[in-house]
């Protein structure tokens, strides 16, 4: 009896502490905290054991790096321009202050104890990461609020292993989409709440103008959100009216601080479809005031006075949109430039619509469309039963705009794969339950299983690759082609010995040599530079002779010529006789003088030497 007493206790103690952890994990904080904790710590380890650069593989993060070094260094708070991009004096860029801010000061904490660049890797690895508490917290809050202790525990697993499968949250990963997730993720959570409660209208108003703040590719989400808070007071009345004024008074309040804080005051008339400015700033001031205006006048009105309210707010928004910025009515690209949509835009593999990736890789299209297109279908389905229709009504419409969005440019399929968690959330959670109570059902535990996979968007993609392995994929043969880098530091290394001047090479090129060197470049990925994008391309175009004309009238001192740029080899089909089609033959003309360049890089580089008159 005695030997057993010290095993029963021990027994009683393991069940204690079990119990503790299980009460623990039922809390929303520490269970968003553990569960980020070990998110963060897998992101880390796995970004140290496979990167080559601390920087993200996308363009945009190099562009930000050299972004945060220039604000650093002194440019100010309110002052935009890339000096060293483009033509004349620079490139006016469209991003914000409210991004490169904490990198910066995360770069000037390190560098206290650390070397520059050391400390320009830690900024950068943390940043992202940092982002993690935020979105994972968002989407708990969302679960819990709409499923219960099991809802929470499910989207912080999803959103984990999306996080984890996508590149946003990465070390590394410094451009502002993570923060975009976040914000969206922080406006669905807040929508949702049960008890219609005003602080969390106030924090989606909030986070509605920072995301507008930011970048404007969650406009359309958050003209969205606008619609659903609006429909709902209308349909509602006096039962949300507390949230509907919270939510406009925030979201007026909160925009026209962050246009003061962050919009030059030079440019406070203009109006720009890319980012914060008056036309974006307007829409949402009038929209916030005229909603925060009709809840505290017209709440107690009737159900169809309340709608014929909401038509005149909608009347005055869209009256307002067409006087002050009627071009941000259409698409912000709508402007480029045809020869840059030719031989850029449709390129970009982002912004490709999904028509354009069933044509070309359609074994991918599954994991950024089927997850978002499976939860739509869950919501119709239950809006059919009459299931808690209120909800899976506002999901649906969040769900299609961000779904439609992702459409026409496929980088939008991000956020409607992390709207898509939260319905499927609770699918799961009642295919668990159904599943449970007959545990010898073989049929119910197959369909558990199946809904699961089905509502991971890394599942549809392994999917898609395993296909295209399996049918010999074209594009999957040319992506295990070993392909020499032309923007390395070491394909750079023969700009670093010359005097800083302008560099004339292909779009991809031009953040990378801004990045590495002190030289000026005419061209890099972004829509702004419209006119430096074009001179190189028309450098490339042109016959050797006339080539030589736009290198000295650009006031160009080096070009960079990488065969295997995509860019470059479609210039060289389109012009069989141009400068880049001649240098791919090995034909230099004599006002070019070739650079040494290493053995394993993809680059060559010329020294523009102006022909003697």
């Amino acid at each position: 009896m005695n030997a057993v007493q010290p095993i029963a206790n021990a027994a009683s103690v393991t069940a204690a502490r079990r119990g503790g952890l299980g009460r623990l994990m039922m809390r929303l904080w520490p269970t968003v905290i553990a569960y980020s904790v070990i998110l963060a710590t897998i992101l880390v380890v796995a970004k140290l054991f496979t990167a080559t650069d601390y920087v993200g593989p996308d363009n945009d993060d190099g562009m930000r790096l050299v972004e945060v070094r220039d604000f650093l260094a002194g440019q100010g708070w309110f002052d935009l321009m890339q000096y060293r991009l483009g033509l004349g004096g620079g490139t006016l860029m469209h991003w914000s202050r409210l991004i490169d801010l904490p990198i910066a000061s995360l770069m000037r904490f390190f560098g206290l104890f650390a070397p520059h660049e050391t400390a320009e890797a830690l900024a950068l690895a943390v940043w992202p990461v940092l982002l993690v508490l935020p979105a994972m917290l968002a989407m708990a809050v969302a679960g819990r609020r709409i499923g219960g202790i099991a809802g929470m525990h499910i989207c912080l697993g999803m959103t984990g292993l999306a996080i984890y499968t996508g590149n946003r949250f990465a070390p590394g990963a410094i451009d502002h989409h993570n923060a975009q997730l976040a914000l969206v993720a922080t406006m669905v959570a807040m929508l949702l709440d049960p008890e219609r409660r005003g602080w969390s209208y106030a924090v989606a108003g909030i986070a509605a103008a920072v995301a507008i703040a930011i970048g404007a590719e969650t406009t359309p989400f958050v003209a969205a959100v606008c619609l659903t808070i609006a429909f709902l007071w209308a349909w509602e009345g006096e039962k949300f009216a507390a949230a509907a004024k919270a939510f406009g008074l925030a979201l007026a309040v909160a925009i026209s601080i962050l246009f003061v804080a962050t919009v030059p005051p030079r440019l406070y008339s203009a109006v720009t479809c890319d980012n914060l400015s008056l036309g974006y700033y307007s829409l949402a001031a009038i929209g916030g005031g005229l909603l925060l205006f009709s809840a505290v006048f017209a709440s107690r009105l009737s159900r169809p006075l309340r709608f014929a309210a909401l038509g005149l707010v909608g009347v005055g928004v869209l009256g307002s949109a067409m006087v002050i910025a009627p071009q941000c009515l259409s698409d912000p690209l709508a402007g480029l430039d045809p020869m840059l949509v030719e031989l850029w835009l449709k390129n970009v593999s982002e912004a490709q619509s999904a028509f354009v990736l069933l044509r070309t890789d359609p074994f991918s299209i599954g994991g950024f469309y089927a997850a978002g297109l499976f939860a739509i279908a869950v919501c119709i389905f239950r809006i059919v039963r009459r299931d808690r229709m209120q909800l899976h009504l506002v999901l649906l419409f969040l769900l299609i705009t961000s779904w439609a969005i992702a459409l026409v440019q496929v980088r939008g399929s991000v956020f409607s794969n992390l709207i898509s968690i939260l319905p499927l959330a609770l699918l799961i959670i009642d295919i668990r339950r159904i599943s449970n109570s007959d545990s010898e059902n073989v049929a119910a535990a197959f369909v558990y299983i199946v809904t699961v996979l089905a509502s991971v968007p890394a599942a549809w993609a392994l999917g898609g690759g395993l296909a295209a392995l399996q049918m010999g994929n074209s594009a999957q043969k040319q992506a295990t082609e070993k392909v020499l880098s032309c923007t390395s530091r070491q394909a750079l290394a023969p700009l670093a010995g010359l005097p800083a001047g302008l560099v004339s090479a292909p779009s991809e090129m031009g953040v990378p040599i801004l990045r590495f060197t002190q030289n000026r470049v005419l061209s890099a990925p972004y829509h702004r530079n419209q006119g430096g994008m074009l001179t190189e391309l028309h450098i490339g175009l042109a016959e050797p002779q006339e080539a030589e004309a736009f290198l000295k009238g650009a006031d160009v001192t080096v070009l960079g010529f990488c065969p295997g740029d995509l860019q470059t080899r479609e210039i060289a089909k389109l012009k069989p006789d141009g400068l880049y089609a001649e240098l791919g033959k090995g034909n230099i003309p004599p006002y070019l003088e070739p650079l040494p360049k290493a053995a394993d890089v993809g680059v060559q580089f010329f020294r523009y030497r102006p022909a003697a008159n």
